[in-house]
Parts: C-alpha cells; sequence; structure tokens
C-alpha cells in the first residue's frame, strides 16, 4: 500500500518569466517527459533544465538524477552557437579573430582631395604651390627652388630622371584668383590660381595648357573658344607643340615623352655635325674664335683671324694642345729656339746660374734641413 505514494514525488519548477509551479511526478520519469508536459513537442530541443546548476539530459531518470522531493528544476532556453545563430562551432582557434585586427586596413582615399592635392601641390616636395614656379616636358608642376635643389643634390627620385639641368624647366606664370594674393601659397582649402581668361579654377577638374614661349597657363577651354595661333595674355606667337598638357592622362605624358625623345635625338645629331664639321671647341662649346681676332697689339703682330681651336697638331693644320690654327697655314708651326749662352762666356760661368751646378761635400742632415748648404 505504500509503494505507489513512495514512486512519486513532488518537486518545483521554475522558469524566466513564469511564477514557480509544483508538480508531482513519478521517480522513474525521464526528464523528456517532464519537458513534454509544459512545452510543445516543436520546441523541446530549445529547452533543458538544471538541477542546483547541473545540466540534466533528456533521457536521464528522475530518480538516478538526484532528484529528491522539494527539488527545485530550472528551465532555460537553449543559445545555438557562440552568437546565438548557430555559427559558431567551438572549433575554431582564436587566432583567426586576433589576425582579423592584426593586419590594419589601409584608410580610402578620398579622391577629390587626391586630385586636388595633385594639381596645388609640388609634384617633388608635396608644398602648395608659390611663385616661382615650372612645368617639365611632361606637364608635372614643380616649385622651382625645390626642383633646383634637388638636381643640385642629386637627390631627384628616379620618376624624375628625365629633368637633367634648367633646360628641361619651362617657367610658367600662375594667375592667383583675385582675393587670394595675400595667400602666398599658404595651405587653403581649395584653389589659388585659375584661368586669366575664363576664371576657370586650377584645380584638376579642367584641362590647362602651359604655352613654352611666354610661360602662361591657359584652360582648354579658353584656347577653344578664341581660335588663336598666339597668347591669350601676351599675344606672342606659338606653334601646337609649344602647348604643354599639366597633369595629363596617360595617353597626354606619352606622347610628350615621345617628343622629348625626339628633340634630345635631334639636339644629339645637331652636335655631332657642329663637331664634325669642326665647329665645336674641345669641350664641346660652340667654336668662340670663328668670329675673334687677335689683337696683335701686346705681342707685335698683325690681327690674324683664327680659324678654330683644336686639342691635336697635325700635317693639315690643326693645333696641339689647344693652340689656334691660322687660315690658309697648313704648315706646322715653328717653335722659338731656346737661349743661347753668350759668346765669350765659359761652360762654368754659363752653368753657374743654376744651383744644381753647385757641387760640395755638406750633407742636408735632419738638424740642418732648412740652413742654406754651402754658403756657411
Amino acid at each position: 500500500m505504500h509503494t505507489p505514494k513512495q514512486s512519486k514525488i513532488q518537486i518545483y519548477i521554475q522558469a524566466p518569466g513564469v511564477a514557480t509551479s509544483a508538480l508531482t511526478l513519478n521517480r522513474t520519469s525521464i526528464i523528456r517527459d517532464l519537458k513534454l508536459s509544459l512545452l510543445p513537442s516543436q520546441t523541446l530541443d530549445s529547452f533543458f533544465f538544471t538541477l542546483n546548476g547541473k545540466i540534466l539530459p533528456d533521457q536521464s531518470i528522475l530518480q538516478k538524477s538526484g532528484v529528491t522531493p522539494l527539488s527545485t528544476l530550472v528551465l532555460h532556453f537553449r543559445l545555438r552557437g557562440g552568437g546565438g545563430d548557430g555559427g559558431a562551432t567551438g572549433a575554431e582557434s582564436r587566432d583567426c579573430y586576433l589576425n582579423m585586427y592584426a593586419t590594419k586596413k589601409p584608410d580610402k582615399v578620398d579622391p577629390n582631395e587626391q586630385r586636388l592635392s595633385k594639381w596645388t601641390t609640388c609634384a617633388l616636395s608635396f608644398e602648395p604651390l608659390r611663385h616661382p614656379c615650372v612645368v617639365d616636358r611632361l606637364g608635372n608642376v614643380f616649385n622651382k627652388q625645390t626642383l633646383v635643389e634637388a638636381l643640385l643634390e642629386k637627390k631627384l627620385p628616379k620618376a624624375f630622371g628625365h629633368i637633367r639641368g634648367l633646360k628641361d624647366m619651362v617657367p610658367i606664370q600662375l594667375s592667383v584668383i583675385p582675393g587670394l594674393e595675400s595667400d602666398n601659397g599658404g595651405e587653403g582649402a581649395g584653389a589659388r590660381y585659375q584661368c586669366p581668361i575664363t576664371g576657370l579654377e586650377f584645380n584638376g577638374k579642367y584641362k590647362f595648357f602651359a604655352i613654352k614661349i611666354c610661360g602662361h597657363v591657359l584652360s582648354a577651354k579658353a584656347l577653344k573658344e578664341v581660335q588663336s595661333s598666339a597668347c591669350l595674355v601676351c599675344y606672342e606667337g606659338f606653334n601646337e607643340e609649344d602647348k604643354i598638357p599639366i597633369n595629363g592622362n596617360e595617353e597626354e605624358v606619352a606622347a610628350l615623352r615621345e617628343r622629348m625623345e625626339e628633340e634630345r635625338a635631334k639636339a644629339r645629331e645637331k652636335k655631332a655635325k657642329k663637331v664634325k664639321n669642326g665647329e665645336v671647341g674641345v669641350n664641346g662649346d660652340e667654336d668662340v674664335s670663328v668670329d675673334s681676332r687677335l689683337s696683335g697689339k701686346k705681342h707685335s703682330i698683325d690681327a690674324i683671324p683664327v680659324e678654330r681651336i683644336d686639342g691635336k697638331m697635325e700635317k693639315d693644320g690643326k693645333a696641339v694642345n689647344g693652340r689656334a690654327v691660322v687660315k690658309g697655314e697648313t704648315g706646322s708651326v715653328k717653335r722659338p729656339k731656346p737661349a743661347q749662352p753668350p759668346p765669350n762666356a765659359t761652360k762654368e760661368v754659363y752653368a753657374s746660374i743654376f744651383t744644381s751646378s753647385r757641387k760640395t761635400e755638406l750633407k742636408e742632415t735632419y738638424m740642418c734641413r732648412s740652413l742654406p748648404l754651402g754658403r756657411n
């Protein structure tokens, strides 16, 4: 008679947001049966019971799980995965999370700021453009002082290796926007220069050309609207090849580089012809003696035109060691005769002029090295 009563126990069920309730269950009941009496069947896997902080499996029996009369079972909601989305398996290492933040991603550069910086700063020092400014043969804009200092100190980057001297620089005249004259190249928020004809700002939104002849910088719109072969500012004539596009695209830069190589090749050919014709001196400079004449007054000779200056004497009239070659002369140049002793002078008298002819038995030592030997 007492067995049925002892086979049942009373326990308390506690759930979040729900009042604690009491239930009477068989000792042989399993946890899953308890969940079926409280929850819908489709949500059983989303909940679990704990006893004194210990998880009770669904197939565990109450009697064998340590559940005693008047025990309190707590119902919990099961969270799927580490983030509640079922994506975490627990197999990942912390390295994957550390590496995620170890490499710093580069900051995104605003293309508008990058374009404005290219047109308002020096291409070498990235300092604001200030007078005097120059442009190279490929359309890059520089502060002249910065570029000259880099050339003198031989610190010019390889990207600007085509700049070899002042001949590769074209001085330009940038028109300052009215009201910004006192800024003097300071770090402003925008462009400081503009087209003197159309008023378009020198900020990269519009195409600009530098006129090689005079150095004025004009917008493409001004040159297009006013069809003229002369500068619109100083009215000096120029050709299409005298226009240098500033900060041009890849095609324009390639065309400018090809034009630069052609001009240098023509200059080398012209110089080679001058050397071949004798119009260039020993140092590679043009003949400075073609139009010059010797005065002849100091040396008591007549003024004779000089043909050229060469560095070697040959029978065809060329000179040796930088001597001048006179027009019309083909023979060798006569050298002055060495000085002759007086007719009544003996060999000893003539030799006495030179100190090397004196022979003495005195020997120089480290104690009397500064004394005049033979005169004591």
